[in-house]
C-alpha cells in the first residue's frame, strides 16, 4: 500500500492509458497492443485499494466504451470485474514476487479480455480464435515496467 497517494499522477495515468487505448497502432500489431487500462486499473486497486475501487472502474470503463465506439457498458462490466478481482486478492498480491504479479496481470486481464471477446461475439463479430488473449501477455509483459514507473512518480509526487 503506498503511503502517499498522488491524485494527479491517477489523473495523468488515465490520461495517458487513454490515449495509448486509441492511440494509432501499426496495423500488424494491433492485436498486441497492452491494455494499458485495465493495468491502470489494475496498478491503482492494487496500491490503493481504500481510494479506488469498482465503481471508479466502471466509470473508466464507460469512457473507454464512448473513446472507442463499442457497446456502452462492455469494457465498463470488464473493469469493475478487474477492479473486484484485485480487491479480492489485494494483500495476498503484496506478497508475490514480480514473476507471479505478472502472471496475475495476464490472469485477470485474460478474463478481461475473454469477458469482453464474448459479449462481442454476442453481438455479432466474427473473430475467431484466441487472438484476443494477446493484449493479455502483453500487459503482463509491460506489468513490471508499469509498476515501478508508477510507483517511482507517485513516490517523488506524491
Amino acid at each position: 500500500m503506498l503511503s502517499v497517494i498522488s491524485y494527479p499522477v491517477f489523473v495523468l495515468s488515465v490520461i495517458v492509458a487513454m490515449v495509448f487505448s486509441i492511440s494509432l497502432f501499426p496495423v500488424g500489431w494491433f492485436e498486441f497492443r497492452p491494455e494499458w487500462l485495465g493495468l491502470v486499473v489494475f496498478y491503482w486497486t492494487f496500491r490503493a485499494p481504500a481510494q479506488f475501487g469498482i465503481l471508479l472502474a466502471w466509470c473508466l470503463g464507460l469512457l473507454l466504451d464512448v473513446l472507442e465506439a463499442t457497446p456502452l457498458g462492455v469494457n465498463a462490466m470488464a473493469m469493475a470485474l478487474i477492479a473486484f478481482l484485485v480487491l479480492t486478492i489485494h494483500q495476498r498480491l503484496r506478497m508475490y514476487p514480480m514473476p507471479q504479479q505478472c502472471l496475475m496481470v495476464f490472469l485477470l486481464l485474460g478474463i478481461n479480455q475473454m469477458l469482453v471477446h464474448f459479449v462481442k461475439q454476442l453481438l455479432g463479430a466474427d473473430d475467431a480464435g484466441f487472438s484476443y488473449l494477446w493484449p493479455a501477455l502483453t500487459s503482463a509483459l509491460v506489468w513490471p515496467v508499469f509498476c515501478i514507473l508508477l510507483d517511482n512518480i507517485n513516490r517523488k509526487l506524491g
